[in-house]
C-alpha cells in the first residue's frame, strides 16, 4: 500500500516537473526570440539556441532528463519521431505531386537546376571533405540529394515573418522551394526502399531467420507494400474525404466521429508500409502527399498540426537535438571539422548561387534578385537537422561531422533577415516617387484599387464601378474585393488559423455572406470581366481599428485608389439603412490616414442600372464637377478613365468665380495662384485629350458666391445618375465659403454633402473624391510588391 502511494507521488511528481520543464523552456524561446527581434532573426534561431544550451547543459541532461540511462534518450527519439511523422504528414498534405507530371513553370526549372548543381558539386567535394564513415560511392550520391533539396515549410514561414512571403520573390522562392522538396523526398523514399542506409548503404536483402512476411526486408516486399499503400490512399482516400467535407461544410463545427475517422483512416494508411521495414516517417509523408489537400477537413488537420508543431514540438525539437550533439565531442582543433562546416555551408551556397543565375539569365532576372533567390533556396529545415542525427546516430557520419553541418544549416538561415532586407530596400527604390494618386498613375500598368463591401447589397454598385472604370482594356484594372466584417465576441469565437491572414472566419452567417458576394462577382467577371482582375481580401476588426486593417492592406499591395460605401448606403432590403455609424467613423478614419487616394460611393440607384457594359450608347448620364484643388483634379483623372466607356455619357461641368466679384473681394496668394496655374494645366490637357475629340461634353457656369453654386447643383437635379466631385477639404473657394455651416456628413465635403443629402434627388449617385495626402508616406514594401 505504502509503495503504491509512493509510486504515485513519484508519478504526480515527474509530470509536474515535466510540465514546469516544458514552460520554463517556452518561455526561454519566446523571451531570446524577442531579444533577436531588433536583428529581425526568426524563431528557429532562438529555439535552436535554447535548445542546444539546455541539451549540453550538465545539470539539465542528468538531472532532469536523466539522459544518461537508456530510457530517458528512448522517450524523448520516441516523442521526436512521433513529431517527425507529423511533420512529414502535413508536409505531404500541403504538396501536390500532379506538378511533376505537368510542364515545367520557371520555379520548377530553377528548383531543379539549382538542385543539379549542388548535386554535382557536392558529389565532386563530398569524397575530399570526407563526410562519411564509409565515404563509398552510395553514401556520396545519397548526401548529395539530401543536400540538394530545400526547407520549404521553415523558409515559407521564415519568408511570412519578414513580410516578403506575398512578393514575387518570395512567392517564387517559396514555390521553388516545394519542388525541390518534393523530388528530393520521393527520391529518398525511392532509395529508401532499396538500400540500408543504417547498413552502409547495402541493397536490401531479406535474412534466412526472419519471417517471411512480416519481418522480411528485400526490396520487392516493401515496393509491394508501398504500392499497395499508395493505390489505397489513392482510391479510398477521395472518397473518404470528400464525404466527411460535405457532411462537415464550413461555418458547423466538426463532427467528432468524423475527425476520429479520418485521423484513423490516415493512420492505419501509414501503417501498412512500416510493418515491412518502410521508415514511418517518410511513409507519413507518402501518405499525406496521395491524400486530396483541397477541402476542409485536409486543410483543417495540416493548421491544428502546423499549430502544435509552432508551439509545442519545435522547442522541445531542439533539446533533443542538444542532448545528441553534444558539443564537448566536436574536434575543435581538428581542421578537417572547420573544412567540413565551411565546405558544407560554401558548396551548397555557391552551387545555388550558379544554377539560379544561370537559368536567371534564361528567365531575364536581374542578377542581383537571381543571388537573393539562391541564397533563400539555400535554407535548410527541420527535416535535414533530423537527418543529420539519425545518421549520426547510425554511425553514418561522426559526431563532429553531425555538429559543423547543424553549425553550418543554422549560419544559412542567420543571413536570411539580410537577404529580406536587401529585397525590401531594392523594392522601395521601384515605388513610385509621386504620391499613390490617379493623376499620376502610370497609364501603361494596371490601377490597383481596394473596394470595399458592407454586404451582398453593395456588389451590384461595385459592378457597375468596375465595369465604367476599367478603362480600354489593357492594362485593366487590379480590384480587392474588400469584406468590411466586425470582429464581434461571436465571430471571434469562430477564428480558426488559415485563410486570408492567417484566420478564417468560420461564423455561418459570415461565410455564406462572403460566399454570395463571391459568387456575384465571378458571375460577372465571367462574362465581362475583360480588363479585370479581381482578388478577394477581409478587413475583419473592430469598427476602432478597421480603419487600420483597410490602410495597412492598400499600403501593402501598393493601391492606387481606395473606394469605401457611404455609411447611409441601401441595406440587403433596398430601404435606406442609417444605423451603419460604427462605419461612418471608419470612413472618417480611411480618410485621414490614407496611404494613397480614397474615394467614398452614395449609392442612390447607380447599382440599379443593369446594361452599363451591354450598352451602345450613354446608359449613365455623369456629370464632373470641377471647382479647383487637388481633389476636384483627381475626380478629373478618374473621369478620363471612364470617358472612352461606351456605356457612359460624361460631361465635364466648370464652376468658375466671376472675374469682377473676385477682384473686388480679395488678393489672391501665392499658394492660391499655384493653385490656379495646376487647375489650368490639368484642365488643359484634360479639354485637349477628350473634350476636344468629342468625347466628353463641357459646360462652364460663372458664378459669383456660395448662394449661386447651391442653386446651380439644385437645377440639375434629375439630369445625370451619378455626380463626380473632389472632397475639398484642403480648398477655400468663394463658391463653397459657408457650405460648411451646414454639412451633416463634413467627411464627403460641401459639395458631396449637398448632393446626397435628403433635400437633393433621391436617383443621383455620388462619388466624392479625395487625393492622397503626399504627407501620408507610402510604404508598400513590406509585404506584396515585385522586383524580378
Amino acid at each position: 500500500m505504502v509503495s503504491d502511494i509512493n509510486n504515485c507521488n513519484d508519478a504526480i511528481s515527474h509530470v509536474a516537473t515535466s510540465v514546469i520543464c516544458f514552460i520554463s523552456l517556452l518561455a526561454l524561446c519566446h523571451g531570446l526570440h524577442i531579444l533577436l527581434k531588433p536583428l529581425s532573426q526568426p524563431r528557429i534561431i532562438s529555439e535552436t539556441i535554447v535548445g542546444l544550451f539546455l541539451g549540453n547543459l550538465p545539470i539539465v541532461r542528468t538531472g532532469l532528463l536523466h539522459v544518461e540511462s537508456n530510457d530517458g534518450l528512448q522517450n524523448m527519439k520516441f516523442l521526436t519521431d512521433f513529431g517527425m511523422t507529423l511533420y512529414m504528414f502535413a508536409l505531404g498534405l500541403e504538396m501536390d505531386p500532379l506538378v511533376l507530371f505537368r510542364i515545367p513553370k520557371k520555379e520548377a526549372i530553377v528548383a531543379y537546376t539549382g538542385m543539379f548543381f549542388t548535386f554535382i558539386l557536392t558529389s565532386c567535394t563530398a569524397p575530399f571533405l570526407q563526410y562519411g564513415v564509409q565515404s563509398n560511392i552510395k553514401f556520396v550520391l545519397a548526401f548529395s540529394i539530401i543536400l540538394s533539396s530545400t526547407g520549404s515549410p521553415l523558409l515559407t514561414r521564415v519568408l511570412t515573418d519578414l513580410k516578403i512571403g506575398k512578393s514575387d520573390i518570395g512567392k517564387f522562392a517559396i514555390s521553388a522551394a516545394v519542388y525541390s522538396e518534393l523530388v528530393t523526398i520521393l527520391i529518398i523514399c525511392i532509395g529508401y526502399v532499396i538500400f540500408q542506409p543504417e547498413n552502409a548503404f547495402h541493397v536490401r536483402s531479406r535474412k534466412p531467420d526472419q519471417h517471411e512476411y512480416f519481418k522480411g526486408h528485400s526490396v520487392i516486399p516493401l515496393a509491394v507494400a508501398l504500392l499497395i499503400q499508395i493505390i489505397i490512399t489513392l482510391v479510398a482516400g477521395p472518397i473518404i474525404l470528400s464525404w466527411v467535407n460535405s457532411a462537415n461544410p464550413h461555418g458547423k463545427t466538426f463532427k467528432g466521429s468524423h475527425l476520429v475517422l479520418s485521423v484513423a483512416f490516415a493512420v492505419c494508411i501509414g501503417c501498412i508500409s512500416p510493418l515491412l521495414g518502410f521508415s514511418p516517417v517518410l511513409s507519413a509523408f507518402i501518405t499525406g502527399v496521395f491524400l486530396p489537400r483541397e477541402g476542409r477537413i485536409s486543410q483543417f488537420i495540416v493548421n491544428k498540426v502546423n499549430y502544435f508543431l509552432a508551439f509545442v514540438f519545435y522547442p522541445y525539437f531542439f533539446v533533443w537535438v542538444g542532448l545528441e550533439a553534444q558539443f564537448g565531442r566536436f574536434e575543435i582543433r581538428a581542421l578537417g571539422s572547420w573544412a567540413r562546416l565551411c565546405g558544407f555551408f560554401a558548396v551548397g551556397t555557391v552551387s545555388k548561387i550558379i544554377g539560379t543565375v544561370i537559368t536567371g539569365l534564361i528567365f531575364g532576372f536581374h542578377w542581383p534578385e537571381s543571388i537573393m533567390l539562391a541564397l533563400l533556396l539555400n535554407i535548410k529545415g527541420h527535416l535535414h537537422i533530423y537527418l543529420t542525427i539519425i545518421a549520426m546516430k547510425n554511425d553514418i557520419i561522426t559526431y563532429s561531422t553531425c555538429i559543423g553541418m547543424i553549425l553550418a544549416m543554422l549560419l544559412k538561415i542567420v543571413y536570411i533577415p539580410m537577404v529580406a532586407q536587401y529585397i525590401i530596400q531594392r523594392a522601395k527604390k521601384r515605388l513610385p516617387t509621386q504620391p499613390l494618386a490617379l493623376q499620376w498613375h502610370d497609364p501603361t500598368k494596371e490601377l490597383r484599387v481596394l473596394l470595399c463591401f458592407h454586404g451582398p447589397e453593395n456588389v451590384s454598385c461595385a459592378i457597375n464601378f468596375m465595369e465604367i472604370s476599367k478603362g480600354k482594356g489593357e492594362p485593366g484594372i487590379l480590384v480587392y474585393a474588400t469584406d468590411m466584417i466586425e470582429l464581434t465576441d461571436q465571430i471571434a469565437a469562430t477564428l480558426v488559423p488559415g485563410g486570408i491572414d492567417n484566420v478564417e472566419v468560420t461564423d455561418k452567417t459570415v461565410v455564406e455572406t462572403r460566399e454570395k458576394i463571391t459568387t456575384m462577382l465571378q458571375e460577372y467577371t465571367e462574362h465581362n470581366g475583360d480588363g479585370i482582375t479581381l482578388r478577394r481580401a477581409l478587413a475583419l476588426a473592430t469598427y476602432n481599428t478597421m480603419h487600420q486593417e483597410i490602410c495597412n492592406l492598400a499600403e501593402d499591395s501598393i493601391i492606387s485608389l481606395i473606394v469605401l460605401p457611404f455609411h447611409n448606403g441601401p441595406s440587403s432590403d433596398g430601404k435606406t439603412n442609417g444605423n451603419h455609424t460604427g462605419l461612418r467613423y471608419v470612413n472618417r478614419k480611411v480618410l485621414r490616414n490614407a496611404p494613397c487616394s480614397i474615394a467614398i460611393l452614395v449609392d442612390r440607384g447607380f447599382g440599379a442600372i443593369t446594361q452599363i457594359s451591354k450598352s451602345l450608347s450613354g446608359a449613365l448620364n455623369t456629370v464632373v464637377i470641377f471647382i479647383g484643388g487637388k481633389d476636384d483634379r483627381e475626380a478629373l483623372a478618374y473621369a478620363g478613365r471612364i470617358a472612352y466607356h461606351r456605356g457612359v455619357k460624361l460631361t465635364i461641368m466648370r464652376f468658375l468665380v466671376d472675374t469682377n466679384a473676385e477682384n473686388s473681394i480679395t488678393k489672391k496668394t501665392s499658394q492660391q495662384e499655384e493653385e490656379m496655374k495646376l487647375d489650368d494645366e490639368c484642365f488643359a490637357n484634360f479639354y485637349e485629350r477628350y473634350v476636344a475629340g468629342g468625347n466628353v461634353s463641357y459646360l462652364e457656369k460663372h458664378l459669383v458666391n456660395s448662394a449661386q453654386a447651391y442653386t446651380t447643383l439644385r437645377s440639375l437635379e434629375g439630369q445625370y445618375g451619378l455626380f463626380i466631385v473632389g472632397r475639398g477639404g484642403r480648398v477655400n473657394s468663394m463658391l463653397t465659403m459657408g457650405m460648411n455651416d451646414w454639412e451633416q456628413c463634413p467627411e464627403l465635403g460641401p459639395l458631396g454633402d449637398i448632393l446626397s443629402g435628403p433635400n437633393f434627388s433621391t436617383t443621383a449617385s455620388v462619388l466624392i473624391i479625395q487625393q492622397h495626402n503626399p504627407k501620408v508616406e507610402p510604404g508598400g514594401a513590406d509585404n506584396e510588391f515585385s522586383i524580378m
